[in-house]
């Protein structure tokens, strides 16, 4: 199992169902009524839209004759991967002052859909140290071309919308 794991480490379990399905010349939507369960299901599972739960992946290992726990173990390691992915998509959040972002969670700001309205924030109500984590961040050209553009929101928003 674990040379298997190796090589698949952070793929959607249902990339593996998918590809598996196909190797056995098996329809997901006989699959799924064969495991009682709505071939919709599968289907977003096998698309990636739907994460694996542990009931489901015990049926589908034991239909498929896979190692107990194989799917949930690749479903683990997916979720480490987009956590990880999503880590490294925010600023380090200790630097700022949470009055900074008074309107809104920090740990709900998009910091990618966002970044106009954070950049002239920092720049226009923030310290030195918040603006050189947003410099370090963002990368100075990218805030130089976004300073350089008029902010048209209404002041204390995020491109005018109060992110909760």
């Amino acid at each position: 199992m674990f040379e298997k794991l190796s090589i698949l480490k952070g793929l959607h379990p249902g990339f593996f169902l998918e590809h598996e399905l196909k190797k056995k010349k098996l329809s997901k939507r006989r699959f799924a009524l064969s495991l009682s369960e709505h071939p919709q299901t599968i289907g977003a599972i096998t698309k990636g839209n739907r994460d694996m739960n542990t009931s489901l992946s015990l049926r589908i290992e034991n239909a498929l004759g896979l190692e107990e726990g194989f799917l949930m173990t690749l479903q683990t390691f997916y979720d480490i991967r987009k956590e990880k992915e999503k880590q490294r998509s925010t600023p380090d959040l200790s630097v700022f002052n949470t009055s900074l972002f008074w309107d809104t969670k920090m740990e709900s700001i998009d910091w990618n859909l966002h970044r106009k309205s954070i950049v002239h924030r920092v720049f226009e109500y923030g310290n030195e140290k918040e603006k050189q984590e947003i410099l370090r961040f963002y990368g100075k050209d990218a805030v130089d071309k976004l300073l350089a553009k008029p902010l048209n929101t209404r002041p204390g928003s995020l491109n005018g919308v109060r992110i909760t």
